[in-house]
Parts: structure tokens; C-alpha cells; sequence
């Protein structure tokens, strides 16, 4: 394919417009948004305009768009509309024969993942998951390195998703997240990404799955007193709670007009954000809403080999961030997301130098501990600022677009496991076994699950 490939974009928000759409926006040599399925007119239409669609490519839904297929010569769609419609119209397009980004979770029940994963394979689809974290070059520099030996035979991971208190705020007490019966369990909507993460190390699926944790804080016994129903009716709690809403929206973000300010309403100015928090959803008291997924949760995962993994998830972070420890039987590798800072140990004398992956580079060499082992640190490529990550996943986003782009145009999508369907899947049948251990108090045998 030499000409750029057209492609529809279902669901106009922050995946599908700012994440996804705007990596399109950016590279018109490769790829075009053609046309766009959106029932929100002040999403829709900014998009559509940006991206130059046709006023007759623009829908309110998606069902019209797919049947304009034909007339419209796709080559690929994006499906970024809420979690609870992704089956559908990802079947719809595959029936179409067209390649297909399907933004996670792919489904939001053990029932619904059978059900795409077994209509998946009968209709041959070409379905890439948006794992993007697969895709960003610090994660893609700790598999290179376990993946090559460089600490051995792995023993143990321990993986932390640092929501970040203001980010859990947003999305799992105000957000679109908030209620494990409208969207899904905080397990599967936000570290779905990191069991993927912990199935791609391991290689395999665990045999045992064990969580805990519960919505501790955002709950109305714990609100202030006095406290009213939206931080602008006169919290007298104002200056002092962590999530007093015009803090975060209105003063922290001013200088921000895409995602999450954008999710406020259409009008970004100061004056439009406060109207938005007066009268929205992201201005209510995060001790008066209607959420009821976990706030916390830690998981153990056992598998066939020896080695153990915990995930351990909380809103009540500082930065919002990945942190991750893998140990070995000749060393331990440890990171940090944000910051791209890679930490290598090697506890053999005699180890060899180790390869640097090419998404990394070697920044500083020390010793370390009463044998003086050798320590290697590393800075994965692009350096990070430091800075928060309000969207980007730290380069997995373009990276995955880049990636998907590249496989839809050579006719190769999903033929690797970093952009299968069924590589996904695991995941999200970890997500599942967590969230009924954690709700049933017990250990969920893999032997369990429906596979």
C-alpha cells in the first residue's frame, strides 16, 4: 500500500481524537481520518474539522458509518467508543474484513471475551488491542533485557500502578470509570495494561490468582463537614482537600485544552471550565458521587514455573507513574516510567556486558553492596522530562499507531503478538480472576476460567 491508509475512527474522545486521531493528524503521508462516528456533536465535529472529513463521513453512530464501508474505502477502524460498546462494532468491522485498533478493555465480561475471542477466529479478524505500553521503549528495554538473560531466571515481579490521586479523581470517582456496572472493575479499565505487561514477561498464564483491596476513602462518611455536593457550592473544605475540582481543572491545568480538560465540557476557557464544574460531572464532591470500584487493590499471581508477581494499584499516589522490580537468579533489573530510568544488577563476576537494548542507553556504571556486584543504569530513548504524563504513555501511544499504521499498509496486522487479538486476552482473564478473588475472599485456579 503506497497511498496513505484511510481510516475511521469510532469514538471522538481523548483515545480516539487525542491519542490515537492526533497521531494520524500528524503523519498525513501515512495514514487519513476519513471518517469519524461520534452521537457527542462537540467532539465529533472539532475532530472531523481537524481532520479534514467529508460532512457526509461524519455519524452519530457507528452502525451507519460501517455501512458506508464500502462507499467510504476504508482500509482500517479505530474503535475507541466506551468500554461497554467495544465488542460490536470491532465484530462488525472484522465481519467487513477490516483491520481493527480496539482501545481496552476488548470487553467488559468473561462471557463478552469468549464471545470475541471464539467470533474473532471464525471471521479471521485482524484485531490489535491498545496494549500500548508494549510499544513505549521503556518497557520494550526491560523485556529486551530479561528476554536476553540478563538477570537470569526470573523470580519474582513486582509491579506498581501509581494512579496518582488527582488522575484516580478524575477518570474512577467523577469520570466515565467510576462504576464497575457501567464501564468496568478498576482492575481491568486501568492495570489491565500491566497484566499484560506481567503475561508478556512471564510468557505464560498464571495457575493461581489471588487479590484484595476495596473502596476505602471515596465514600460520603468520609466528606468533610459541611461539605456540599459540587466543590463550587461553597466547600468550606476548600483549601485544604486534595481534590477540590477548579484546583486541578481550572488553576493546575490552564494551559491545557485537550484530555482531561477537554472531558469538562466544549468550552476550555476559564470561564467554560467553571460553568462545566458548576453544572458537570467533573465538579462534584468526590465524597458525594455514585463510584464504587475499588480505590486500592493488590494481586498475586503464581504461575507454572516458580515465579510470583504482584500488582499492587492505589489512587493515593503522588506521581503518576509505573514502578517495577524484576529479580533473578543472577541479578535484578528496576525502573521507573516516567523518568525512563532503568536500573541493572548484575550479581555474577563473571557476567558478560550486557546488550543495551536500542530503545535505551547507558548513562552510568557503578558497584554495589559487599561484593561490589556491578551496577548498570540506563535511561530509555526518548529521555523523559520528568514531567507529568497527562497522555502519551510515555511514547506508547505513537508507537502504537505507528506500529498498527505500518501493519494495516503491509498487510500484516496481528500476525505478531505484540498486535494480536489473542495476545490480549490473557490479561484481561487475569483482570477477571482478580476482581472475583477479590470479591469472593478466595484463589482463583486458572484451571477455573472459561479458555
Amino acid at each position: 500500500m503506497t497511498e496513505p491508509v484511510r481510516i475511521a475512527v469510532l469514538g471522538a474522545g481523548g483515545r480516539g481524537a487525542e491519542a490515537y486521531g492526533s497521531w494520524v493528524l500528524r503523519h498525513p503521508g501515512r495514514a487519513r481520518v476519513v471518517a469519524v462516528a461520534d452521537p457527542l456533536a462537540h467532539r465529533r465535529e472539532p475532530f472531523a474539522d481537524r481532520a479534514g472529513v467529508a460532512p457526509d463521513a461524519r455519524f452519530g453512530d457507528w452502525r451507519p458509518l460501517l455501512a458506508a464501508a464500502a462507499r467510504l474505502d476504508l482500509d482500517a477502524v479505530v474503535v475507541a467508543l466506551p468500554d461497554r460498546e467495544h465488542v460490536e462494532p470491532a465484530l462488525a468491522a472484522a465481519a467487513l474484513r477490516l483491520p481493527v485498533l480496539l482501545e481496552k478493555p476488548v470487553a467488559t465480561s468473561p462471557g463478552e471475551l469468549d464471545r470475541i475471542s471464539a467470533e474473532g477466529r471464525r471471521l479471521g479478524a485482524r484485531v490489535a488491542v491498545g496494549h500500548v505500553l508494549r510499544f513505549t521503549p521503556f518497557w520494550r528495554s526491560l523485556r529486551a533485557l530479561v528476554g536476553a538473560g540478563a538477570i537470569g531466571r526470573q523470580a519474582t515481579i513486582r509491579l506498581e500502578e501509581n494512579i496518582g490521586f488527582w488522575h484516580f479523581a478524575h477518570s474512577y470517582v467523577r469520570g466515565n470509570w467510576r462504576r464497575a456496572d457501567t464501564s468496568s472493575p478498576m482492575v481491568l479499565a486501568k492495570t489491565c495494561h500491566d497484566l499484560d505487561l506481567i503475561r508478556w514477561f512471564a510468557g505464560a498464564p498464571p495457575i493461581t490468582v489471588a487479590s484484595s483491596g476495596s473502596l476505602v476513602h471515596f465514600r460520603p462518611e468520609n466528606a468533610p463537614p459541611g461539605a456540599p455536593a459540587r466543590c463550587l457550592d461553597g466547600c468550606p473544605a476548600a483549601a485544604d482537600c486534595p481534590f477540590y475540582a477548579p484546583r486541578y481543572y481550572a488553576d493546575a491545568l490552564a494551559d491545557v485544552h485537550g484530555w482531561p480538560v477537554a472531558l469538562v465540557g466544549p468550552d476550555t476557557s476559564p470561564e467554560g471550565r467553571l460553568e462545566g464544574l458548576r453544572t458537570g460531572p467533573y465538579g462534584r464532591c468526590v465524597y458525594a458521587c455514585d463510584n464504587d470500584v475499588a480505590d486500592h487493590q493488590q494481586t498475586v499471581l503464581e504461575f507454572a514455573d516458580g515465579l510470583t508477581a504482584t500488582l499492587t494499584t492505589s489512587a493515593f499516589t503522588g506521581a503518576n507513574t509505573r514502578t517495577v522490580q524484576i529479580t533473578g537468579t543472577r541479578g535484578e533489573v528496576s525502573g521507573r516510567m516516567e523518568t525512563g530510568e532503568i536500573t541493572l544488577e548484575l550479581f555474577s563476576p563473571g557476567a558478560p556486558p550486557p546488550r543495551i537494548p536500542p530503545w535505551a542507553r547507558l548513562v552510568g556504571e557503578d558497584t554495589a553492596g559487599p561484593l561490589g556486584h556491578r551496577v548498570l543504569r540506563l535511561r530509555a530513548a526518548p529521555e523523559h522530562d520528568g514531567g507529568e504524563d497527562h497522555r502519551g504513555h510515555s511514547g506508547g501511544d505513537d508507537a502504537l499507531m505507528e506500529n498498527f499504521v505500518a501493519a494495516v499498509a503491509a498487510g500484516t496486522l496481528g500476525e505478531a503478538e505484540e498486535n494480536s487479538l489473542e495476545a490480549a486476552l490473557d490479561s484481561h482473564r487475569m483482570a477477571f480472576a482478580a476482581e472475583t478473588a477479590r470479591l469472593d475472599r478466595r484463589v482463583v485456579h486458572w484451571k477455573e476460567l472459561a479458555v
